[in-house]
């Protein structure tokens, strides 16, 4: 029998996961990256917000291990630290700060630098899989039911060669060209659709006082939609090497800047100054990173009328969505294992593609919906307006989240939906709704849940 081929577009985190699904069902696997990616935990050329917090949530964990044994593990012996929900967190909510009941599910904390790099040791310690580095993806070679190759260029000698495949998977990001490749080959446009918050964001990483280097909340001071003034927020992520990542953001009009003197003041003046407070004496060890690119955007390939055999589009290249949420990852996750699924079910027979792109379109929904009916409620987003039919269902979130601040099986609730661990339908449980209809039975709380021990361990 033939051998069997897969190319992978990217090499990132979803390139990774990707290749290392493929490498389960193909003969080889060749990983195309335009930079050349580093043999440890250090900045990637093609990562634009790798400076910025990354939350990867318990339902991306778990994906990522089964795809990869053994990566939560290592990522927490590299110094990663995992962050029980609600337990291990300080949150103002929008409704208020969240009770900090026992652990439901969890987050792993840590630069995207390491959690990067683990995943790519732990894929490419799979001889199967090859990683062509400093090559440029300049088209796919096929036709409009079936596409067979890749076209790249080595960006040194401009050399163009073209990777026959049984398979190519496009996981370049953001910038990915696959419907220009696609129209190419005759395909019809492919509708997007963007809701842009206008935010921007601004990260720097300070050294964690000595006595909160083994446990420390993670601390996270949101927005709320009906405050009068622009929505901002604050952020600190306890991370490896006993430092502190701390992010700050606003939305149109209302951004930080790259002032050191003023990155302080910010983090005080969002609605609660418990962040600008933790960081006014810690020592900054990073210059102040900012970003622009926090636009929610979809592209909706699954729901072209054809589809051709051979291709599959996956992580930002389908969706990316305002990183405040912390869904980029997961979703990148839970789309490779759908294509396992699939490959395992089907193989490459023909149609497999297609199915694969329209169970990526399952997996994106989820999100989209939680991102975009958020971020819509903001003044001066640009997107299309909410229609009643998704506003009607955010004001029984408002209730479910309001509820949550104070009773633990409806924090449940929302944090098995929230980390993608269980599908959003699992609100609907009928014990859930009566709680929600109910309302909060405590009364809320009017102080960060920050302990005594905690509090004192930053003046350590």
């Amino acid at each position: 029998m033939a051998s069997t081929h897969g190319v992978v577009l990217g090499g990132g985190l979803a390139g990774m996961l990707t290749a290392s699904v493929l490498a389960r069902h193909v003969d080889a696997v060749t990983v195309v990256d335009r930079d050349h990616l580093p043999d440890g935990p250090r900045p990637r050329t093609g990562v634009p917000q790798a400076r910025h917090a990354h939350l990867l949530q318990s339902g991306g964990a778990r994906m990522i291990d089964r795809i990869l044994p053994g990566t939560i593990d290592r990522l927490i012996g590299s110094g990663a630290r995992r962050i029980g929900l609600p337990s291990d967190v300080v949150a103002f909510s929008a409704h208020g700060w969240m009770r900090r009941f026992p652990e439901v599910q969890f987050m792993i904390c840590c630069s995207r630098d390491l959690l990067d790099w683990v995943v790519r040791d732990q894929a490419l310690a799979n001889d199967r899989i090859s990683v062509r580095e400093n090559t440029e993806v300049v088209g796919l070679h096929g036709d409009a039911a079936k596409v067979t190759a890749a076209i790249v260029e080595d960006r040194t000698t401009r050399r163009t060669t073209r990777l026959d495949a049984d398979i190519v998977v496009d996981t370049t990001g953001r910038g990915s060209k696959a419907g220009k490749w696609l129209r190419a080959l005759g395909l019809p446009d492919i509708r997007e659709e963007t809701v842009d918050p206008g935010v921007t964001y601004a990260t720097r990483v300070f050294q964690a006082p000595a006595g909160t280097v083994d446990r420390f909340p993670l601390v996270n001071i949101q927005a709320s939609p009906t405050d009068p003034h622009p929505a901002q927020t604050a952020s600190l992520l306890p991370i490896e090497q006993g430092r502190w990542l701390v992010t700050i953001s606003g939305m149109r009009g209302a951004g930080p800047t790259a002032d050191e003197e003023g990155f302080v003041e910010f983090a005080r003046s969002v609605r609660h100054p418990l962040v600008g407070d933790l960081i006014a004496q810690a020592r900054p060890l990073s210059p102040i990173h900012l970003s622009h690119s926090t636009k929610n955007r979809r592209t909706y390939f699954e729901r072209l009328s054809s589809w051709p055999d051979g291709i599959v589009v996956l992580g930002d290249a389908v969706a990316t969505f305002n990183p405040v949420y912390g869904h980029g990852m997961s979703i990148a996750a839970h789309s490779a294992a759908a294509l396992h699924r699939q490959l395992w079910q089907r193989g490459l027979a023909p149609g497999m593609s297609r199915q694969v792109q329209r169970a990526i379109g399952r997996v994106v929904n989820t999100a989209w919906t939680m991102a975009i009916n958020q971020d819509m409620r903001y003044p001066g987003v640009a997107g299309k307006q909410q229609s009643l039919a998704r506003r009607l269902p955010q004001r029984f979130f408002d209730r479910l989240s309001r509820t949550a601040t104070s009773e633990p099986q409806v924090t449940a609730a929302l944090l098995n939906a929230f980390t993608l661990s269980e599908p959003m339908t699992t609100l609907m449980n009928p014990a859930v709704i009566l709680s929600t209809l109910r309302g909060p039975r405590r009364p809320p709380l009017t102080e960060p849940t920050l302990t005594a021990a905690e509090l004192a361990s930053c003046h350590d």
